[in-house]
């Protein structure tokens, strides 16, 4: 299990990702809302736990935007301890809150308990604009015209499609797709992306696969 931690106090960082990593949990740790919201739309996280009292941009803000596109579960870790802030965090999104000083056995219990509600059932048939995926029969139309693709092909548009809308990094395509660390000398998951427009976008006007510079990749219908 992934989870990112955005807290900009040093001591309170280590302290966490130390202790959440001693617990078995894949940690990354980010200073400041700016660096932690292009981390969570950048990288899959099973669970971000986030401070509300961050530099430049703070909790409230990064998990606005986080919640445009995701719906990663997120606990607010913060020494803001009134009504109002709690209520404020549960409106936007937050999944859980917990207020500073805190016992870590209890963050590891709430951890776990947000974890186990496990992921959503993923959708047996998608729709983006005039493309169709039914995921069962592995069947892929645009425009009710039928497209051919690969096993690979399949599984990268599968990929982009359930996560629509969302920049997904060259490392978390080719760790989900090939199930190998991304090389940066290594071109696969371009070539990859190429081959898919050539089939999925290339004969059509609307373009559905873009690229986000030096972030990814997304599947999305723009109007």
């Amino acid at each position: 299990m992934r989870i990112l931690v955005i807290e900009d106090e040093p001591k309170a960082g280590e302290y966490l990702k130390k202790g959440l990593t001693e617990s078995g949990f894949v940690v990354d740790w980010v200073s400041t809302g700016i660096d932690g919201l292009h981390q969570a739309q950048s990288e899959a996280y099973d669970m971000i736990v986030l401070d509300v009292m961050l530099p430049v941009l703070n909790g409230w803000k990064v998990l606005e935007e986080i919640r445009k596109t995701q719906e990663t579960p997120v606990l607010f870790l913060t020494a803001r301890d009134q009504l109002e802030d709690r209520l404020k965090g549960f409106d936007l999104g937050a999944d859980d809150y917990l207020v500073k000083p805190f016992a870590f056995a209890e963050l590891i219990v709430r951890i776990r308990a947000l974890l186990r509600r496990g992921p959503v059932r993923e959708a047996d048939y998608l729709v983006i604009g005039d493309l169709e995926i039914d995921v069962l029969k592995r069947r892929v139309t645009r425009s009710g015209i039928r497209i051919d693709l690969t096993a690979r092909e399949f599984a990268l548009l599968h990929l982009l499609a359930k996560r629509q809308g969302e920049v997904l990094s060259r490392s978390f395509i080719a760790s989900s797709v090939w199930d190998m660390n991304f090389d940066s000398d290594t071109n696969v998951v371009d070539v990859a992306v190429r081959r898919l427009r050539a089939k999925v976008d290339d004969p059509y006007p609307s373009k559905l696969v873009h690229t986000v510079r030096g972030m990814g990749y997304l599947l999305e219908e723009r109007k």
